[in-house]
């Protein structure tokens, strides 16, 4: 599986682009400006890295993502059970649940999805 791994800010800037895109270079540096107080500067040299690393690209100042985000989210939460719950992933929904409860609405839900992925 490719490394779709980023970091909380990437993570967050990247969220800025799948949820706005195609959104132009100026646009987003006022979205950052006011979503994370950022200056003209950091936006570009964001942009930039995450250019070079195959996740965004800025094209005729027009910014788009090059990964989707459900590949950066299947991505990390496999890399989370696997690393922290052995792979098991009954122990990580036991530890995500904590004893807390769920709606009969979000169990059926839950049986749905399990039941479409039983091999």
């Amino acid at each position: 599986m490719e490394n779709y791994k980023l970091c909380e800010s990437d993570y967050k800037f990247m969220t800025l682009i799948w949820e706005n895109e195609p959104i132009s270079s100026t646009s987003l540096v006022h979205l950052c400006e006011k979503t994370f107080n950022w200056k003209k500067s950091t936006t570009f040299t964001m942009i930039k890295k995450l250019s070079e690393k195959g996740y965004a690209k800025n094209e005729n100042a027009t910014v788009t993502s090059l990964i989707k985000r459900e590949l950066v989210e299947k991505y990390e939460s496999e890399r989370i059970i696997n690393d922290t719950f052995k792979g098991s992933l009954p122990s990580f929904l036991t530890a995500f649940f904590g004893g807390k409860k769920i709606s009969e609405k979000e169990a059926e839900e839950l049986k749905k999805l399990i039941d479409e992925y039983k091999e």
